[in-house]
């Protein structure tokens, strides 16, 4: 039986290192995802390079970039892509396969293609956006209608974010004085973990949807590796089909992302977004403040000529009632004297009338006289109940005709509530009027009453 064959680890790793060394002599442009840089202080990085499928990794390998390649390639991508190279990211990598007894197998960086990060987003952006539009929901969030004066607002942010610092700043600072309602609904703003924390906060918010009008989406500037989960589908379909209008105000870039292309409006910058807020409060106050003022001059106007016109019919009735209150006292004088004219005629007449029965009673009671003395000759005893009869009979008739003259006499005129007024000893008319302070003599059927005149008053139409 043969001897085993045995080696030692290092003869084994460095048969590997000959091996690879002989058969990956040049370099390769290799795609994979830096998931984590881990940059040592020295300066030197030792990344960890991925490949995924369906959200799983499906190959990992370590990779080394010494600190003179890091430095101009972070250069190169500051100058293209505005920021440094950052974990998370879609890369174009030159590299060199390299194995090390002690380390194991790594990929030597030598280069990184900062153009095609941005040919990685562009190929996000544009696969989002196609399949938006195939789903008919691209322009959905666009399509709500604004509220009049959106107050109340749900702001989806970092805490610490100096995007929110800035927003905040400039709505409640604003010289106008109006108040905004906000709630801060805190989540990250880049990277993979994002668009999770982002749509996280939005389910959040519909279930309260009805305490707001708006959402807006706020953070500090960035470049464009940093915005690329702004290009993430599943975020753009939460924003796009969200009941309330989002505005967006996540950083400097000219290269809009989807969600800031989707969303119902773009502010470059958060402290932009603020102002467009502002501005249309503004835009709301300033007509409503110029109908205000429209409305007070032509209040004042109407109030003026309503004066005029009412200090007008004002004259104009005080001088028809002052005509009206003349004519009723010159009518009411002139009935006084009708009725004074009238009451001497009665009195007259009635003093004839009682005068004509007075006759008629004595010619009446001369009659029976004479007839009662033809009749003495009648027997006694007949004579009596005749006279008896006959003096019933007349004094019935002399009580008839003594109520007659007794209803028909001027003291019973006044006994039904009829006064006589005198002054200086004559009736008060326009021909003897009465003064205040004068000595007036009022009959009633009971009583004469000597009064003195306090106040004189003119009387009603009536």
């Amino acid at each position: 039986m043969s001897e085993k064959q045995i080696f030692t680890l290092k003869q084994v790793v460095s048969s590997i290192k000959k091996t690879i060394d002989e058969r990956y002599k040049m370099a390769y442009w290799v795609k994979a995802e830096m998931h984590k840089l881990n940059r040592f202080p020295s300066g030197h990085c030792f990344p960890e390079l991925v490949q995924k499928e369906d959200g799983k990794i499906v190959a990992q390998l370590s990779g080394i970039i010494w600190k003179t390649v890091m430095d101009r390639v972070n250069k190169s991508f500051m100058e293209l892509l505005k920021e440094p190279l950052k974990e998370g990211t879609n890369l174009l990598l030159l590299v060199k396969v390299t194995f090390s007894e002690k380390y194991g197998l790594s990929l030597q960086i030598l280069d990184v293609d900062p153009s095609f990060v941005l040919g990685e987003l562009q190929r996000e952006r544009e696969e989002t956006l196609k399949r938006l539009t195939k789903e008919g929901i691209l322009n959905n969030n666009q399509n709500l209608p604004f509220p009049l004066l959106p107050k109340r607002i749900a702001i989806i942010s970092a805490d610490t974010s100096k995007g929110l610092s800035d927003f905040m700043n400039v709505l409640e600072s604003n010289e106008y004085g109006y108040h905004f309602y906000t709630h801060l609904f805190p989540a990250a703003l880049q990277g993979d973990i994002a668009p999770n924390s982002i749509q996280k906060q939005l389910r959040i918010i519909e279930q309260v949807k009805d305490y707001f009008d708006i959402v807006v989406i706020v953070r500090g500037g960035g470049g464009e590796v940093s915005m690329t989960c702004y290009n993430n589908f599943e975020l753009c379909e939460a924003i796009v089909t969200f009941p309330l209008p989002i505005l967006t105000g996540i950083g400097h870039s000219t290269n809009l992302t989807v969600a800031e292309m989707i969303a119902y409006q773009n502010g470059i910058t958060p402290t932009e977004l603020a102002e467009m807020l502002i501005r249309s409060f503004h835009d709301f106050a300033v007509p409503l403040d110029d109908a205000r003022k429209i409305v007070i001059r032509t209040s004042e106007n109407v109030l003026l000529n309503a004066g005029q016109n009412l200090s007008h019919a004002q004259k104009l009735f005080v001088a028809l009632v002052t005509s009206k209150f003349s004519k009723n006292r010159m009518a009411v004088k002139e009935i006084e004297k009708d009725i004074f004219r009238s009451f001497k005629d009665w009195n007259a007449l009635k003093a004839k009338e009682i005068k004509h029965e007075s006759e008629r009673l004595v010619r009446e009671a001369q009659f029976l006289l004479h007839n009662y003395r033809q009749r003495l000759e009648l027997p006694v005893d007949k004579l009596k109940p005749a006279i008896e009869r006959s003096l019933r009979q007349q004094n019935e008739r002399l009580g008839v005709s003594s109520r007659n003259v007794e209803l028909l006499s001027p003291k019973m005129v006044l006994k039904r509530g009829y006064s006589i007024t005198r002054v200086h000893g004559k009736v008060i008319s326009m021909e003897n009027p009465a003064k205040k302070g004068d000595k007036i003599s009022t009959f009633t059927h009971d009583f004469e009453l000597e009064s003195e005149i306090k106040e004189l008053k003119k009387t009603d139409d009536e």
